[in-house]
């Protein structure tokens, strides 16, 4: 599930110099959405590049062809000033309800807004649901009308969001019942809680990978080879790296270039990755040779303990360099497996090992090593079943 980060930004925030301020410290920390009334669209448009949603009152269409395209929100949402947030009672017969109707009209709105104050409310909310792409639900106290009653009703009917007010919030609203809220609608003018739930929102959509270990049984000098450096758009911290390797079944951790050398400055928003023909591993679990890597590619940062995060590549850098064929052993199910990867020779590459980071020129066979190991192997960078023979 791709979680997502809604501001909220309307009239009720304050005048548009005080929405403006939210607005830009949301586009500097990255959140997904923000939401605003009508009349804003165009200025936020103006202030940068996010997705826009929109309270309406239904009377205009959702990207309307001849509509201004800058005026136009990405999602229409109704339910302010209705029966979605109390100004308008709800009617016995839902069927009835003006914002549902709304939502039923193709064209007019995509997105339906519900303050949950009592059962009634919770209710309209399933009922809203049926009809809208996203379905933005505020509790006014989630003791009384829970969460995960929603989450369990709706299901996969409509794109959850949930209101809070904290990043703390944000976390309790993508964990509950151990699926979450597709997204957040965060109201706050903290900037550190707005860039706190981005952060939260990040971290809820990372893998966490089982990294094991291999022992080292082969070190050979080769000849030179087209080496891959990937300089990234990332600072690296000193025990992050990337999961590197000549077969992709067995990826190899080869830390970034953040320690000190007398003979060069670190460069911590580097891995020295290996060969063209090597495979690295992508923020989507899948793989890409290192020789397909270019400038705006995302690439997969892990730590030891195998926390994972993205980052952006700046630029990679192919130059040709000594090398070492590293082969190694893995422990499986089935017995054991032979893995291995071209590295070049300079000490300032370093894997992870069981005694810590160590530069591949002091590797010696029998040092156990940090690997990544999935037995599946891959296709245009997909895990397949399929037998493919790697040697």
């Amino acid at each position: 599930m791709t979680r997502q980060v809604w501001l909220k930004a309307d009239d009720e925030v304050g005048d548009w110099e005080a929405r403006k301020r939210r607005i830009t410290a949301g586009l500097e920390a990255g959140v997904d959405w923000v939401l605003v009334d009508e009349s804003d669209v165009a200025r936020v448009r103006d202030l940068g590049a996010v997705n826009i949603a929109a309270f309406t009152n239904g009377d205009v269409h959702v990207m309307d062809a001849e509509a201004d395209e800058d005026e136009e929100p990405d999602a229409a949402v109704v339910g302010k000033d209705g029966e979605g947030d109390g100004s308008m009672d709800i009617p016995g017969d839902l069927s009835g309800s003006a914002d549902l109707s709304v939502l039923r009209q193709d064209g007019k709105a995509s997105a339906g807004y519900v303050r949950i104050f009592d059962e009634r409310y919770e209710e309209f909310a399933e009922a809203v649901a049926t009809a809208a792409d996203y379905t933005i639900v505020v509790g006014e106290d989630w003791q009384i009308i829970p969460l995960e009653n929603l989450i369990a009703r709706i299901g996969d009917e409509t794109n959850l969001v949930a209101g809070v007010t904290t990043a703390k919030e944000a976390r309790t609203a993508y964990e509950t019942l151990e699926i979450g809220a597709d997204s957040v609608l965060l109201d706050t003018d903290n900037v550190d809680e707005i860039r706190e739930t981005v952060e939260v929102r990040d971290e809820m959509s990372r893998e966490q990978l089982d990294l094991t270990t291999a022992e080292i049984t082969e070190i050979e000098q080769t000849g030179s080879a087209d080496r891959v450096c990937i300089d990234t758009g990332n600072l690296m911290e000193h025990d992050e790296g990337m999961l590197v390797g000549s077969m992709s079944r067995g990826l190899f951790f080869v830390h970034a270039e953040t320690a000190e050398s007398p003979y060069v400055a670190s460069r911590p928003f580097r891995v020295n990755a290996g060969a063209v023909h090597a495979y690295v591993r992508t923020p989507d679990g899948g793989t890409k040779y290192l020789s397909e890597l270019r400038s705006g590619d995302e690439v997969q940062v892990v730590d030891t303990d195998g926390r994972t995060r993205e980052a952006i590549v700046g630029r990679v850098k192919i130059e040709k360099r000594p090398m070492f064929r590293i082969s190694a052993e893995v422990e499986t199910d089935d017995g054991v497996d032979r893995i291995e990867t071209l590295l070049q020779n300079a000490e300032t590459i370093k894997v992870a090992t069981a005694d810590g980071r160590k530069a591949v020129t002091d590797l010696e066979e029998g040092d156990e090593v940090r690997v990544f190991y999935g037995d599946k192997a891959r296709h245009f960078g997909e895990a397949i079943e399929e037998s493919i023979i790697e040697k």
